[in-house]
């Protein structure tokens, strides 16, 4: 393996101008961004109302999407049925989205600043040394910072539904109306709700790896793993013990082809695991990641048990008509880290950046062409990271001794920098050539090892 193929490797893509580099500040820094507006020359004058969109899903996603549409002068409904949108995610951001997307420090849980990466005959590796005093990985749960980011779009314009999508109908004529159909729940705590209709110009899909705008699209299927985690109340001696410390278990006993996590919470722990290949066994993985951080979640309470499918690549089709996809909907989580919350707001902002820009800050109709502009900047921007974690997951997951590489060669200060810099900041700090060379050779070597060591397992098992 060449020091430059190893490189991209590490690094996971080349940089581009849509990079945004995060300066630490006590208080989050606001971007205000300036809209080049280029709306199609034919584009359809609307007269006597902005454009309306729907954005269809309230987690980071749907907040992110909404919000910038308000703020561009497009008329904006966001639909969501679960407001409290707990989700079994992890809840791990990185830093540089606290200052992008000007997220107050007090929804950050916990500011981790140490990982333990832990092989599958239980070798820790800590991981973290190279951080900056500054530096942190933020945990949050999923419901404090959905509830922010939908409340911001309020606060800018948009319009909060708190129902449940049902089906879209779709128009047959150029520029007329999508016709969505949803059971509104506003001001009731239960039954069937109200039926009702809405009409819109356009349509953002932000509602998850079960996505019904997806469906509504013909957007095709894609393979997906199902994660499930539980939140352990544990004793507070055990709780300082996380304070600002995650854990990441490997093997095949808490996952074939993924990773079992603890991540500190406000007051408790989020324990839980995913697989691809084997969802019928998940709940054993869940027991088997329990039993390796016994000793350190012992007299934990479990307060809430969440299960919930993660996509594993972009789905075949992600854009038709005036209709697109963004976060899980689209399929944009990635191998081998599981990371998503980033790329769903990220993905759900770039989409409702073309839509104003297209629309002339809502003054015009949007078509097709407008929002494949978001296709295109996404793809050239992102599509390497998820290929080269790909490559990771197949080469490094395959296997315990595969694994146990791969934990060998987090040990390494300079894999730590690099992998922490392009997760921190999204973006690429250049290496040194000398040591690319070392790190290639470090790793053909481990992986050598890792093949021995399967070998002789296989002496054993013969």
């Amino acid at each position: 393996m060449s020091s430059i193929a190893l490189k991209s490797f590490i690094t996971l893509r080349q940089p581009s101008p849509e990079t945004t580099h995060f300066s630490f500040r006590p208080k989050p820094i606001t971007h205000r961004r300036k809209f080049t507006v280029v709306a199609a020359a034919n584009s359809q004058k609307l007269n006597g109302r902005n454009l309306r969109v729907a954005v269809i899903g309230g987690g980071p996603a749907g907040g992110a999407a909404a919000e910038t549409l308000a703020k561009g002068g497009v008329e904006t409904f966001l639909i969501e049925r679960k407001m409290d949108n707990c989700k079994p995610c992890g809840g791990a951001i990185p830093l540089c989205m606290v200052g992008e997307f000007d997220l107050p420090l007090d929804i950050i849980d916990r500011r981790v600043t140490k990982m333990k990466m832990i092989s599958p005959s239980n070798v820790a590796v800590d991981i973290g040394r190279t951080l900056k005093s500054h530096e942190y990985i933020g945990m949050v749960r999923r419901e404090v910072l959905d509830d922010y980011l939908r409340n911001r779009a309020k606060e800018n314009g948009a319009n909060i539904i708190n129902g449940l999508f049902l089906k879209m109908d779709i128009p047959k004529e150029k520029n007329s109306p999508y016709v969505l159909h949803y059971s509104s729940y506003d001001g009731k705590s239960g039954g069937v709700g109200e039926k009702c209709t809405l009409e819109v110009d356009a349509v953002i899909g932000a509602d998850g790896a079960n996505s019904r705008v997806a469906k509504s699209i013909d957007a095709g299927d894609y393979e997906y793993a199902i994660a499930f985690q539980e939140r352990i109340k544990i004793p507070d001696d055990k709780m300082a013990y996380y304070e600002d410390l995650a854990e990441m278990y490997v093997g095949d006993d808490v996952s074939p082809d993924f990773y079992g996590w603890v991540f500190p919470k406000c007051d408790h722990v989020a324990v839980g695991t995913g697989t691809v290949t084997h969802k019928g066994d998940i709940k054993k993985f869940q027991l088997a990641t329990r039993k390796r951080a016994e000793d350190k979640i012992l007299g934990g309470k479990i307060i809430r048990v969440e299960a919930h499918p993660i996509p594993e690549h972009p789905r075949p089709r992600r854009l038709s008509g005036r209709v697109a996809l963004v976060g899980d909907a689209a399929g944009y989580v990635t191998k081998c880290s599981g990371e998503g919350i980033y790329f769903a707001a990220k993905s759900g902002r770039m989409c409702a950046e073309e839509i104003v820009q297209g629309s002339a800050n809502g003054k015009r109709m949007v078509e097709e062409s407008d929002l494949r502009k978001y296709l295109e900047k996404w793809d050239k921007t992102y599509w390497p990271t998820y290929k080269v974690l790909d490559i990771l997951q197949k080469v490094f997951y395959r296997s315990n001794p595969a694994r146990e590489a791969f934990v060998e060669m987090c040990a390494d200060e300079y894999v730590q920098k690099m992998t922490f810099d392009s997760y921190l900041y999204k973006t690429v700090v250049p290496g040194n050539p000398l040591d690319d060379i070392k790190l290639a050779i470090n790793t053909i070597g481990s992986l050598v090892r890792a093949n021995a060591l399967r070998r002789e397992m296989d002496k054993l098992n013969v």
